[in-house]
């Protein structure tokens, strides 16, 4: 079965590029071209991925997002003017996953895509998810695997798929320092570029989602010139418990 792409561009012939492009890979295609009509149709139907335009008629591309995360937490990869650092930092923190920047080769969004595919497809299958209705539990969150849900003292927290992808790896080693570049390659499927701040955006992000303090303490710390840290202090060790 095709996976279903949405794509929100007012740039008819870019949407027919990739549709030409990906079609061969598995992907079934849809494209729809202003802001209104392109949220009124991502809501109505599942896809896999939302493709989505910063600059488009009607409704720009943030407020699609804005809309849209209301009510959908799939995977969106936003496309900006090349150069434009605010359009990328604004879309990741209205929950973007992930962002390209304008003109961009076919394969590149390929690559985006398959990376998501495989972060997603490894969630059901990692290091703690090893039974069937296992969740991973750290102190006063959980993480289900299976519905890529996170809850904070029972409460369900909204996340996206990257924001979950991320708090995972800082979970599964609680105590201990993860790289920048170690959790963009384990998230995105690749190398940070110069000034890249995807990372640092979706940790801001969940510190405000999940709360910057819990017992008293920085609950995501940042170690200079190494990477961030899930401090685990008073807390119990990532372990499996069972709905």
């Amino acid at each position: 079965m095709d996976t279903k792409i949405l794509i929100i561009d007012d740039d008819v012939e870019l949407c027919d590029l990739l549709t030409e492009y990906l079609q061969p890979e598995g992907f079934a295609i849809e494209g729809v071209h202003d802001g209104k009509n392109g949220l009124a149709r991502a809501l109505s139907e599942e896809y896999s991925f939302i493709v989505l335009d910063v600059m488009l008629p009607g409704i720009d591309g943030f407020e699609v997002l804005k809309q849209f995360r209301t009510f959908s937490s799939t995977p969106v990869i936003m496309l900006t003017a090349r150069g434009d650092d605010i359009d990328r930092i604004i879309g990741l923190e209205l929950g973007a996953d992930d962002y390209l920047s304008k003109p961009f080769n076919p394969r590149e969004l390929l690559a985006r895509l398959r990376a998501i595919q495989r972060r997603i497809a490894e969630v059901s299958d990692s290091r703690y998810s090893k039974a069937k209705y296992k969740q991973l539990s750290v102190g006063d969150i959980v993480l289900d695997p299976y519905t890529m849900r996170v809850y904070r003292n029972g409460d369900e927290i909204g996340i996206t798929a990257a924001e979950f992808s991320l708090l995972r790896e800082l979970l599964l080693s609680v105590g201990k320092v993860v790289s920048r570049e170690e959790l963009a390659n384990n998230i995105f499927g690749r190398k940070l570029a110069m000034f890249d701040r995807s990372i640092d955006v979706h940790i801001a992000s969940l510190r405000k989602k999940l709360g910057h303090e819990v017992n008293g303490h920085e609950r995501i710390k940042t170690i200079r010139g190494a990477g961030y840290m899930y401090t685990g202090v008073g807390l119990n060790e990532p372990h499996d418990v069972t709905r």
